[in-house]
């Protein structure tokens, strides 16, 4: 899906997860928000906890109670309604190869048919503009989100919920964006290439 004025949609989006593996952990909560027009578009957000029958240490590190993830979405229709929300998008995120993938994997688990979205690394676009020479002094050294934080006085607030890295992600990733179209950069050029885990 594209905006009025032709620019792609992207889907600014993370997950917290069990575990490292998305081929056997499991989706704990997924947040995600749109950007499109240079913009982040509060009016067009995801956000759900996936019900979990019991609290995991993984669970308990990223904040959600017992009680809420007892309370949470089943995770088929937590896939059905983001498919929906991220259909014809670019996915954006952190390490997004591995958020892809968790979500290839589980559309996959429940029949539905997986999306080969294109998606955008903010790690791999930062070291590529870095590369490039256009983010200025001093250098970049370190690419994690908070590094990547810190450069841009995007202030961490929620970090580890999936809401909240969505949108620290977002505000990183609008900064990069600016700086890659000022030095005439397409964002495209950085995109993630599928690799041989994806489905």
């Amino acid at each position: 899906m594209k905006s009025e004025t032709g620019q792609p949609r992207f889907i600014v989006f993370d997950c917290e997860t069990t575990g490292l593996n998305p081929r056997k952990d499991r989706m704990i909560s997924i947040g995600a928000v749109s950007v499109s027009d240079g913009q982040i578009q509060l009016d067009d957000i995801f956000d759900a906890v996936v019900q979990t029958a019991h609290a995991t240490p993984a669970t308990v590190v990223h904040g959600i109670t017992l009680r809420e993830s007892a309370a949470g979405v089943d995770e088929v229709s937590v896939i059905r309604e983001f498919l929906d929300y991220a259909r014809d998008a670019v996915l954006v995120g952190h390490h997004v190869g591995f958020d892809r993938e968790l979500v290839q994997v589980a559309a996959e688990r429940h029949g539905f048919p997986v999306p080969d979205w294109p998606a955008l690394d903010t790690m791999r676009l930062a070291i590529g503009l870095e590369e490039a020479g256009v983010l200025g002094e001093p250098p970049i050294e370190r690419f994690e989100l908070d590094d990547l934080c810190r450069r841009f006085d995007v202030e961490m607030h929620d970090r580890h919920t999936a809401a909240g890295d969505a949108y620290l992600t977002a505000q990183v990733f609008l900064r990069l964006w600016r700086i890659a179209k000022k030095a005439g950069l397409d964002l495209m050029h950085f995109r993630e290439l599928p690799t041989e885990t994806d489905s």
